[in-house]
Formats: C-alpha cells, sequence, structure tokens
C-alpha cells in the first residue's frame, strides 16, 4: 500500500481511504456479513482510512463499523461526519424533505457523543462538519469542534463542500485538517478556486464519489436499481443525461481496456494523479471492487493518457448536475 501525509499532522495514511457508506445505505440492500468481510480484508490490504458519517442509515453505518473498529482501534483512522438530521427519524439522502442540516453547537455536543457511543471509541480521528450550515455563521460551527478537541473527543477538524470563503473563515478559528468533497472525471468544479486555497492553506482533499458514484462501471444497469437506490434521484442516470453519460462510459471503460485496466481503476488513477494531497475514498461493500480500487494506485498516467481522457469528457458535455435540485441547495459555493 502506498501512503500519503494528511494535512500538516504528520500522519500517514493509506493513498485510497474505504468510504462505508453503501454498506447500510444508498445503493441498495445491506448486507452486513459481506461489508465486515470487506472491512477485514481492507485491513489485511493496508487501507486504514475509513469514512462514515452519522446520517447514514441514521447511524447504523457507525455500529457496523464498530464491530472492526473497536478490536483494531490502534490500526484505523476513523473519520465522521456530523450535522445531517431527519425531521421524522426516518434516514434519507441529503436533498430529500424530511432532511435538514443543523451546524449548530447544542447539536454538535449531542451528534459528538452518540458517534462515539455507536462506534464505541473515546475519540474519532477527524471530524467533519457534513456541510456549512446556511444559519449558522461557519464560526460559530468550527468554534464548537474546536471544544472537542480540547476536551479530547476529537483529533482533528474537517469540512465538507466548504467554499474557499468558509474555508479560510474556518481555518481562522482552528487548523481545518481535510476538506472533503466531490471530486472525479466528472465532477471538477473545485479546481478553480477550492483546490488552491487549501492548498495554500496545507489541507489535504479527500474526495467522495471519485468514480462518479460507479459510472463507469454502472451506467447500463440503472434499469435494475432498487428503489431504495440513491442514484434513481441522481440527474447523470436519469433520461435527459444518461445516453449521453452512456456513451461517454463505454469511451473511457474502451480506453481503459486498451491499457488492461477497468475504466474505474483508470478514473481513480485520474483522481490519484492531480496530487499527494489527495486522499480519495471510494465507496464499496465488496471484496473484489475493493481489491479493484487498491489497484489503481499502482498506475502511471501519462500526459498523453490525460489528453486522451480530457478529450473523450470533451465529446461528452451533457452529463447533468451530480446532485438532485434539494441536495444541491445544500451545497456551500
Amino acid at each position: 500500500m502506498k501512503f500519503r501525509k494528511l494535512g500538516n499532522t504528520g500522519q500517514q495514511l493509506s493513498a485510497i481511504g474505504l468510504g462505508c457508506m453503501g454498506m447500510s445505505f444508498a445503493y441498495g440492500p445491506a448486507d452486513e456479513q459481506e461489508s465486515i468481510s470487506t472491512l477485514h480484508k481492507a485491513l489485511d490490504l493496508g487501507v486504514n482510512f475509513w469514512d462514515t458519517a452519522d446520517m447514514y442509515a441514521n447511524g447504523e453505518n457507525e455500529k457496523l463499523i464498530s464491530k472492526v473498529l473497536v478490536p483494531n482501534r490502534d490500526k484505523i483512522f476513523i473519520a465522521t461526519k456530523f450535522g445531517f438530521r431527519f425531521k421524522d427519524g426516518k434516514a434519507s439522502h441529503s436533498g430529500a424533505p424530511g432532511t435538514y442540516f443543523d451546524g449548530s453547537s447544542e447539536w454538535i455536543k449531542q451528534a459528538v457523543d452518540q458517534s462515539l457511543q455507536r462506534l464505541k471509541i473515546d475519540e474519532i480521528d477527524l471530524y467533519y462538519a457534513h456541510r456549512i450550515d446556511p444559519n449558522v455563521p461557519v464560526e460559530e460551527t468550527v468554534g464548537a469542534m474546536a471544544d472537542l478537541v480540547k476536551a479530547g473527543k476529537v483529533k482533528y477538524l474537517g469540512l465538507s463542500e466548504a467554499s474557499a470563503e468558509s474555508i479560510r473563515k474556518a481555518n481562522k478559528i482552528h487548523p481545518i485538517t481535510a476538506l472533503q468533497s466531490e471530486y472525479s472525471l466528472l465532477t471538477k468544479d473545485i479546481g478553480k478556486e477550492i483546490l488552491p486555497t487549501i492548498r495554500e492553506l496545507g489541507i489535504t482533499l479527500v474526495p467522495y464519489s471519485p468514480l462518479a458514484r460507479g459510472l463507469f462501471s454502472n451506467i447500463n444497469e440503472v434499469q435494475n436499481f432498487g428503489d431504495d437506490d440513491f442514484r434513481k434521484s441522481l440527474p447523470r442516470y436519469q433520461q435527459e443525461n444518461l445516453e449521453n453519460n452512456k456513451n461517454l462510459a463505454q469511451e473511457i471503460n474502451d480506453f481503459a481496456a486498451s491499457k488492461g485496466v477497468k475504466g474505474t481503476q483508470l478514473a481513480l488513477a485520474w483522481v490519484l494523479n492531480q496530487g499527494e494531497d489527495i486522499i480519495p475514498i471510494p465507496g464499496t461493500k465488496r471484496i473484489k471492487y475493493l481489491e479493484e480500487n487498491i489497484a489503481a494506485t499502482q498506475i502511471e498516467l501519462s500526459a498523453s493518457d490525460v489528453e486522451t481522457i480530457d478529450s473523450i469528457l470533451k465529446k461528452y458535455p451533457n452529463i447533468g448536475e451530480r446532485y438532485s435540485e434539494g441536495s444541491m441547495k445544500l451545497v456551500n459555493n
């Protein structure tokens, strides 16, 4: 396993982490036994950076992870997130009518204790605000998070889907170690202003959905997605963009095959290729895909490869928004 440094901490993390959301939430039926086997395999292969959130299945994902985390605490750097709440107590995605965001200091104090209890640990390694609350100054949110560091409940602080302005404001209150944002071949918005900002401040980028939510592997299976599959709500999997993205995925997959790799691996290699200060967290609940993702760390992309990828993307511009309208309203940009 290759390793990369986390911000200015000196902490060494596996060059790719493991996004655990899909083990409990959003991408079809859960299989606890399979997920636990995948977590153990991740440990065996040196993946020491695991990511979850309190909203994933309303805390059930944290509980699942704890079963492997607790007996292996010294081998795992655990990140979790807070802020999304459910009006009726029923877990749903970020843009659902019953989901809202709470970045208040009052909620942070409760949320961290609940996550610690579910994870069955004394300290969270990296604690993110899952979004920026438009109704609460980011300085207030991060001030309350900083209190958790002083209390020994949290080691490092992170933000998710934050603008350059919010990041600068937050970092003045307490050092921000990581920014988690969607970043992939199909989602490059942060490259304009946000990525230069965090590089200036020494903050690591942690891309979620670096495989574009499985678009390169599952775009032709959308008709088989269950009603509980979050991707059915995404514009990129819907009719007006679907044909464009099927053709795009096919051409990326064909180019990857010419290099002897899979399209998903090529997409992940592209993200890794953007800088040593980037640690993507592709999600999976299956050992097969975990192993494929790890193999992507060995792929070397030439300047010619990158040019070819860019030329393919330019041919298919109608990819669609990455989130539904409701979810995009919660993105701080």
